[in-house]
């Protein structure tokens, strides 16, 4: 009953006028970006980020909360309409709802995802409410090995499951770990990685980092790409349902919702392994199964309430233990982080207004957008048309303005360039951008647990092995193991269903589909969570 009094509460710090301001506005933006091609809801945030320096604390995370929401709607949008989808999450989306799009239903593809993401989001969002408070109660009580071993499990996670290639995931988390070193260590007091170089003194802006990896990295990496024949974009009408439509739409929203929050709440979940299992379950239950693969509107509700609840279920181990689960989740961490406030089972004490001001905030933007989307889905699909030559310039541009804008020193600009062209070469081969991202964001914290772990034993390396942080040990090792043993282990398939939906995903991914690598690297993740699918060359997100 007290997480309900602090969402009364929360309701009304959301619904003062400004607040209320700050939502529209994020839903706007957030849509407007996410919608243009190849731009994802990470990169949206990240993109977005810098606009938020100038605001307070909660009205600048409520902003963000409409960012999240609508860049996550863009993202559905592009799928449907061009056979795009912005982040790999999307990838099983474009499948149906690309079909019914050509087959000129194009209005009620889009309204499904728009229904079913506003019904996921508010369960999922009143969970998160539910069980946010106890897991933040109960990681009060964690010893600080056992938060390393957590950290531990994220990293290990990350580029073992959600990656294509566990080498190349490794690689990106070294990468990411490695600029999280740069700057002072707070214990000896020594320069570590700085090359002589005073603006690394203070180590590297997460800020910069993010909007250099997603933004820049994601900009070059489509510029080098670029058709050279303009976009054909279905036309889209009025986002209507039939009663038919409702009628084979609303089971699949709750199922997509219960299959999409636990994975999120997870450590180290994520959005591509549940869209392709609630893909293959509503394939299974339609009493249409003909027309999967022809446009069926089931394909496309399950899955895109999947990923909205999944993506309100990275909230939880992002707020409650500091770890984010995607890499939407990473950029809105490096968001609060750059207000000098730190998410773990704390923060819950600390900043309850903000907290709880921002879970309902998830509800209002989640409104917001449901009821500004529908009528204006028709202008949605105008923007689509832009030149990409002008987008991704635009998107340099401002990605300059806002790094620059984040410290007001000239010298992040070359930094961001950097950081840029070293996201541009991991897309080149295939290096998945999350791990590195998680490893900026939680190697200092790793290791002020480590060490603080460390200091309490007076150094005894027995002191990293409690009984919590024992068993978390033991899921990594199982994790690591798991590969191996799978090759000895005879593969079971689902007659007739994951190998369908399997070939269908792949050929409608087919290079004479998608350009963007986005989607090979979904479809590889989503196959490996299933039958444990050897290292591919696809790249990560």
């Amino acid at each position: 009953m007290d997480a309900f009094t602090e969402l009364i509460g929360g309701f009304g710090t959301a619904l003062t006028p400004t607040n209320l301001l700050y939502a529209f506005i994020g839903v706007l933006l957030g849509t407007a970006i996410g919608v243009l091609p190849g731009i994802g809801p990470a990169m949206t945030v990240a993109l977005l980020l810098p606009l938020t320096r100038g605001l307070d604390v909660t009205g600048a995370l409520i902003m963000f909360a409409g960012i999240y929401y609508g860049g996550m709607y863009g993202g559905s949008t592009t799928s449907i309409l061009l056979n795009t989808p912005g982040e790999s999450a999307s990838v099983v989306t474009a499948i149906e709802g690309n079909k019914m799009a050509k087959a000129g239903r194009a209005a009620q593809a889009l309204a499904t995802a728009a229904i079913g993401s506003f019904v996921a989001g508010t369960i999922a969002t009143l969970l998160l409410a539910v069980l946010a408070p106890t897991v933040a109660d109960l990681a009060v009580e964690v010893s600080p090995a056992d938060f390393f071993a957590i950290m531990v499990l994220a990293f290990i996670a990350v580029t073992s499951v959600l990656g294509s290639s566990r080498i190349r995931g490794l690689a990106a988390l070294c990468i990411g770990l490695t600029i999280g070193l740069v700057g002072i260590d707070i214990t000896s007091g020594q320069q570590r990685l700085t090359f002589g170089i005073g603006e690394l003194a203070d180590g590297i802006d997460v800020v910069v980092v993010a909007v250099g990896l997603f933004a820049v990295g994601e900009a070059l990496w489509t510029a080098a790409h670029l058709r050279r024949k303009p976009i054909d974009v279905i036309p889209v009408g009025n986002p209507r349902m039939s009663r038919s439509d409702f009628r084979r739409s609303w089971k699949p929203w709750l199922r997509g919702t219960a299959i999409g929050f636990p994975f999120g709440a997870i450590p180290a979940g994520g959005a591509e392994i549940p869209t392709f299992l609630s893909y293959v379950t509503e394939k299974r239950l339609s009493q249409h199964p003909e027309e999967f693969g022809k446009g069926a509107i089931e394909g496309v509700a399950g899955p895109e309430a999947t990923n909205n609840a999944s993506a309100a279920g990275g909230l939880v181990p992002m707020l409650t233990l500091g770890i984010p689960t995607t890499a939407t989740a990473a950029v809105m961490l490096a968001a609060i982080q750059s207000y000098g406030i730190e998410p773990g089972p704390q923060l819950f004490d600390k900043e309850p207004e903000l907290v709880w001001g921002l879970i309902a905030s998830l509800f209002v933007g989640n409104t917001v957008l449901l009821l500004l989307n529908l009528p204006m889905a028709p202008l949605w699909a105008k923007l689509l048309r832009i030149p990409r030559p002008y987008l991704y310039a635009g998107i340099l541009f401002f990605s300059s303005l806002g790094a620059y804008a984040a410290n007001a020193n000239t010298f992040d600009l070359f930094l961001l360039l950097a950081i840029g062209a070293l996201g541009f070469m991991m897309r080149r081969y295939g290096i998945p951008v999350l791990p590195a991202i998680i490893g900026v964001i939680l190697g200092p914290y790793a290791e002020k647990e480590l060490r603080r772990a460390l200091q309490l034993s007076n150094g005894d390396v027995g002191g990293l092995f409690e009984p919590i942080s024992i068993v978390v040990y033991v899921i990594v090792g199982l994790i690591l193991l798991w590969p191996l043993v799978r090759r000895f282990m005879p593969r079971k398939v689902v007659p007739g269903v994951l190998e369908e939906a399997t070939h269908e995903i792949e050929e409608a991914h087919s290079p004479h589909g998608l350009t963007d690598s986005v989607s090979v690297s979904g479809t590889a993740r989503a196959r490996q969570g299933f039958d444990g699918a050897h290292d591919s060359d696809s790249s990560g997100l």
